[in-house]
């Protein structure tokens, strides 16, 4: 079952001397459950393409259908996490993941219960009272996810959320962003500019030509069950997952 579709989708956006083209004619579907990635050129449209997808933008033509039901504005089964976790200095690590049941007052026992459950699976809950400047990158970005799970969307839109962090915290945190998604059997949208990145990940990479974005292909991945991001990137698939990719990006011609 198809949890996102995406039909046909243009956009274009105005600047003083002209009419931008940036997406053009998009369609692809997410599966339920499925963890997708989009790769492509700097420019391309990618973080534009989730704007539209989470209703901050209106397509010029297509449709966005979530569960089968048209997107034209902000949608709160759709989570967004960005390149920077936001998380508030002045709220202790336990209000910042329950902001957005506070701002929809949902916060009640049930969902208390949740977030704590998840804090503690999730290597947190002895730093719920913590301010987040106490956490490490890795642990702030974790915070993050949890606040967006909390509030249960069928969704997760991720704008590149490791780019900020050092190597060796991006694979870690990959490997837990990975592990709890798929825990949570949630469906997931990344963007992201690292190839090995979206290859370890996904099952199923978009690949989108220069501006005006357009669909170049779309490559499933496959791996051994079980095998994390980590470990896929030492798996024999992994060099050709790369170099198809790499061919792509580096074909100019349509």
């Amino acid at each position: 079952m198809n949890c996102l579709e995406i039909k046909n989708i243009s956009y274009s956006y105005q600047t003083l001397e002209a009419e931008t083209m940036a997406l053009q004619d998009i369609s692809f579907t997410v599966g339920e459950g499925e963890f997708v990635s989009i790769v492509g050129p700097s420019g391309c449209g990618k973080s534009t393409l989730l704007n539209l997808i989470c209703g901050l933008a209106k397509a010029d033509t297509g449709e966005i259908l979530l569960n089968g039901s048209k997107i034209d504005r902000t949608s709160t089964h759709i989570g967004y996490m960005l390149q920077k976790d936001h998380l508030f200095e002045w709220r202790s690590v336990y209000s910042n993941v329950t902001l957005g049941l506070e701002l929809r007052h949902s916060l009640h026992e049930p969902e208390k219960e949740k977030v704590r459950n998840m804090l503690d699976t999730y290597g947190l809950s002895g730093f719920s009272k913590s301010r987040p400047s106490q956490l490490s990158g890795g642990m702030r970005q974790r915070a993050a996810l949890i606040r967006t799970l909390a509030v249960e969307p069928d969704i997760l839109l991720l704008d590149e959320p490791f780019s900020a962090l050092d190597y060796q915290t991006r694979l870690e945190v990959c490997d837990d962003v990975w592990k709890i998604l798929k825990d949570q059997k949630k469906t997931a949208l990344l963007v992201t500019h690292d190839l090995s990145e979206a290859i370890s990940m996904s099952d199923k990479i978009i690949i989108l030509s220069k501006r005006p974005g357009h669909i170049k292909s779309i490559l499933e991945i496959h791996f051994e069950e079980g095998l994390t991001p980590l470990k896929r990137r030492n798996a024999v698939e992994f060099p050709s997952y790369f170099n198809t990719i790499w061919e792509e990006l580096m074909d100019h011609g349509r």
